[in-house]
C-alpha cells in the first residue's frame, strides 16, 4: 500500500473519504506528511531573510494543518470504529506524531525566530489574533522543553512518547473491559421494574447472541436505566460492581489500569519538574484561566460548602425512602433507584414518561430552530461519505446562503465505539495566501440505538447532552478567525472551553423551546405544559449531591496533579480523603472509579477537570443576559456569536467574556440556576 496517490488520507478533498480509509493507509500517509513537513521546516530553519507572517508563520501552520487533517480522521475512526488492525496502526503512528511534535517544540532555531519576530516592528502591526498565535507558540516552546540541555531534551521526548502510549492503553483497556462484560439473565422476576423499551433492548441483545432471556451490558443506555429502575437489588449491585471495577485490579488482569495510572502520574510529575515547575498542575495551569492550584481548590471547596447542606438533605430523603422499603443502609447501587422513586412521588412523573415526548427528529428540529433564530444561520441535511449508515451529515449556511461549516452527527452506541459524548475537529477554519477551508466537526453521543421499526426517543438528560455537544460544535463551526492556530476552539483556555457547551444546556429547561421540540412518539401531541412544569420543578432535584459529585472528581484531579506522592499514599487513599471531607455518601471500598476516569488519564482534562464547574460560572452568567432580554434573542445572540463563539482562541477567554457581558463573571447566576442561592 505504498501508492501515495491512491491514499484517501492524503487526498485534500473538501471532506474525508471514510468508506475508503483502511488501516493499511495510515502509516504511508503519516510517513509522507511527516517527511514533507520536516523538509519544509528545514527550509524555514535555513531561511535568512526578513521574517514575515507569510514566509514564517503560515508555512508552519500549513505543516500543522496537513498533519492534523489526516490524523483527525484516524483518531476519530479509532474512537468510533475500533478494531485490532486499526488500533495497532493508530498506536504505531501515535508515537511517530508525538515524537514529531516534541521535535518541533524543542527546535531552538525556530524558537529563536519566533522570539526575533516578537521583538520586530512587524509584530506590532499584527492584529490581536496573529499576536496571540505568536505568544501561544512561544509558551508552547517553553512548555515543550526548548530550553533544556540536549540530554534532558531526549529524556523529555521519551517521556512524552511513553505518556502517549500509556494514555492510549488506558482508553483501550476501558473500551475492552466495557465490551467484554455481559450479564445473561433468564429469570423474568429479575427484570421487574425495567421500562418496556429497556426490556426490548436487552432481549434484542440476547437474540443477537442466539440466547434466551435478556443480555445486559455496561453501555450507558443499558447501565443507567438498570440502576434507575430495576427492582431486583442484586441485579443493581451486580451491574454496579461490574461498572465500578472495570479496567481495575478487581477485573480482568490484562485490562487493569492500576499501573497505567501510576506511571502516567509519575511521568507527568517528572515532566513538570524538568521544567522547574513544582508539580504538573502548576505546569498545566500556565495555559488556563485559573492562576494556581490553590485558586482552583479554594473555588471548589467554596462551591462544596455552598452545596453541602442541600446535599445532606438529599441524602436524608434517600435514606428515608430506602428504609420504607426495608433497607437500613443505603448503598451506591441504591441511589439512582430510590432517587427515581422520590422524583416520581415528588414531581409525579417518570423519566420514561418524558422520554416518550422526545423523538430524535423532533429534538433535532427544535435544536436547529433555536440556533438558527439566535445566530441567523440555517442548518440542512446533506449526503456525505460516513463510517456508519446511522451517521448523519449537515451543513450550516448564513443569511446570504454562504456556507459556514459542516458537521457529522453520530448519535448511537455501538460495539467498538468509545463511551461518552464529545465534539472533535475534523477540519479547522483557516485562510492561507493560496488556500482556505471552512470548519467541519464530529459530534458524537452514545444514545440507545433504535430497535428496527421503532422511533428513536431520548431522555431529557440525553437531550441536554446533545445540546451540550452541539454548543462545542458551534464554538468550532461559527468561528470568524482565519488564523489556523486560534480558530474555533484552538487556543481557548481549557477552563473556558466548556462555556459554549454548558450555555446551550440552559435552553433544555425553557418552555418555549421544549414545546416546539417535543412530540409524543405515538399520538404526536406536544408535551403538556403541566408535564413540563413538573419536569422544570425537578431541575434542581438533588443538585446538592450532583454538585458535590463533580467537585469530588475535580478535587481528586487537581490534588493528584499537584501533590501526589506514590511513596506516601496511593490514588485510592487520596480519593478517600477527599470523600471524607465533602461526600454525603461513600461508595464501597471496592469501587475503582479512578481506573475509568478517562477524562484525566486519557483525555485533555488532567489538572483541568475543575473546568466544568469553572466554566459553568461563565455559562450561567452569560445565559442570564439572555434571560434578561428574552431567551430567543437575536440581538444578544449576535453579540454572543461575535464575542464568544466567533473569537475562538484569538484573545484571552476573560477578555471575550467581558466584551460580551460588559464585566467580569459573577457566581450568582450559577448558584441561582442550581438552586443553591442562600
Amino acid at each position: 500500500m505504498n501508492n501515495k496517490s491512491n491514499n484517501p488520507l492524503l487526498e485534500r478533498n473538501l471532506l474525508p473519504l471514510f468508506s475508503r480509509i483502511k488501516p493499511q493507509h495510515i502509516s504511508p500517509a503519516i510517513d509522507t506528511i511527516l517527511e514533507n513537513n520536516r523538509e519544509k521546516i528545514l527550509q524555514i530553519e535555513n531561511f535568512s531573510g526578513k521574517l514575515l507572517w507569510e514566509n514564517f508563520i503560515e508555512p508552519l501552520q500549513k505543516c500543522d494543518e496537513s498533519l492534523s487533517r489526516a490524523w483527525s480522521q484516524v483518531n476519530h475512526l479509532n474512537a468510533v470504529l475500533n478494531s485490532k488492525d486499526l488500533r495497532s496502526e493508530y498506536n504505531k503512528n501515535l508515537l511517530k506524531i508525538t515524537n514529531y511534535y516534541s521535535e518541533i517544540s524543542q527546535n531552538e532555531t525556530i524558537y529563536k525566530k519566533f522570539k526575533q519576530l516578537k521583538s520586530s516592528p512587524e509584530y506590532k502591526l499584527f492584529n490581536d489574533a496573529k499576536k496571540k498565535v505568536v505568544d501561544d507558540e512561544l509558551l508552547g516552546f517553553e512548555l515543550g522543553g526548548v530550553d533544556l540541555p540536549a540530554t534532558k531534551k531526549s529524556e523529555y521526548k521519551r517521556i512524552k512518547e511513553e505518556l502517549s502510549s500509556l494514555t492510549s492503553k488506558f482508553e483501550e483497556n476501558l473500551l475492552d473491559a466495557t465490551n467484554n462484560f455481559q450479564l445473561h439473565i433468564t429469570d423474568p422476576i429479575k427484570i421487574s421494574g425495567l421500562p418496556e423499551d429497556i426490556i426490548v433492548m436487552v432481549k434484542n441483545n440476547a437474540e443477537q447472541k442466539n440466547l434466551n432471556g435478556w443480555l445486559f451490558t455496561l453501555d450507558f443506555p443499558c447501565y443507567i436505566p438498570t440502576l434507575q429502575y430495576a427492582d431486583d437489588r442484586e441485579l443493581r449491585k451486580e451491574m454496579y460492581h461490574a461498572y465500578a471495577t472495570k479496567a481495575s485490579d478487581l477485573g480482568e488482569p490484562l485490562l487493569d489500569n492500576t499501573k497505567n495510572i501510576n506511571d502516567i502520574l509519575n511521568l507527568k510529575s517528572k515532566l513538570a519538574k524538568m521544567l522547574n515547575y513544582s508539580d504538573y498542575a502548576a505546569m498545566s495551569l500556565k495555559t488556563k484561566m485559573a492562576k494556581s492550584s490553590n485558586d482552583v481548590t479554594e473555588f471548589l471547596y467554596d462551591l462544596a460548602f455552598k452545596a453541602k447542606s442541600s446535599a445532606k438533605k438529599d441524602m436524608r430523603d434517600l435514606s428515608n425512602e430506602a428504609s420504607k422499603n426495608g433497607i437500613k443502609n443505603i448503598e451506591a447501587w441504591d441511589v439512582a433507584y430510590f432517587s427515581e422513586k422520590i422524583k416520581q412521588q415528588k414531581f409525579n412523573f417518570s423519566d420514561q414518561e418524558i422520554k416518550n415526548f422526545f423523538p430524535k427528529d423532533k429534538v433535532l428540529m427544535g435544536l436547529f430552530n433555536i440556533v438558527e433564530k439566535i445566530y441567523n444561520i440555517y442548518i440542512t441535511p446533506k449526503k456525505a461519505d460516513t463510517w456508519s449508515n446511522l451517521v448523519e451529515f449537515y451543513e450550516i449556511r448564513g443569511e446570504d446562503d454562504n456556507l459556514i461549516g459542516q458537521f457529522y452527527l453520530d448519535l448511537y452506541a455501538r460495539k467498538n465505539k468509545r463511551g461518552g459524548a464529545w465534539m472533535d475537529e475534523a477540519i479547522s477554519k483557516y485562510k492561507f495566501v493560496d488556500e482556505s477551508s471552512l470548519p467541519v466537526a464530529y459530534l458524537t453521543c452514545n444514545f440507545s440505538t433504535p430497535i428496527k421499526g421503532s422511533v428513536s426517543t431520548f431522555t431529557h438528560d440525553e437531550v441536554i447532552t446533545l445540546f451540550h455537544e452541539f454548543g462545542h460544535g458551534l464554538h468550532h463551526l461559527l468561528t470568524e478567525i482565519n488564523e489556523y492556530s486560534v480558530s474555533g476552539i484552538k487556543g481557548v483556555e481549557w477552563d473556558a472551553v466548556e462555556l459554549p457547551s454548558q450555555f446551550m444546556e440552559n435552553f433544555c429547561w425553557e418552555w418555549s423551546v421544549v414545546q416546539n421540540m417535543s412530540e409524543h412518539s405515538t399520538n404526536k401531541s406536544s408535551m403538556p405544559k403541566a408535564l413540563f412544569d413538573k419536569l422544570h420543578s425537578s431541575k434542581n432535584f438533588q443538585s446538592g449531591m450532583q454538585t458535590l459529585r463533580q467537585v469530588e472528581f475535580a478535587l481528586f484531579d487537581i490534588t493528584l496533579h499537584s501533590s501526589y506522592d506514590p511513596s506516601l499514599n496511593n490514588v485510592l487513599d487520596i480519593l478517600d480523603n477527599i470523600r471524607n471531607k465533602i461526600a454525603v455518601i461513600k461508595p464501597p471500598s471496592w469501587n475503582r472509579f479512578p481506573h475509568s476516569f478517562s477524562h484525566i488519564f486519557a483525555g485533555g482534562y488532567a489538572a483541568g477537570y475543575y473546568s466544568y464547574k469553572w466554566a459553568e460560572v461563565l455559562s450561567a452568567d452569560a445565559y442570564s443576559l439572555f434571560e434578561e432580554n428574552g431567551v430567543i434573542s437575536p440581538i444578544i445572540g449576535k453579540s454572543f456569536r461575535q464575542e464568544i463563539l466567533g473569537r475562538g482562541g484569538s484573545r484571552p477567554a476573560l477578555d471575550s467574556f467581558i466584551a460580551f457581558r460588559g464585566r467580569e463573571p459573577k457566581i450568582d447566576a450559577l448558584l441561582k440556576h442550581s438552586g443553591l442561592s442562600q
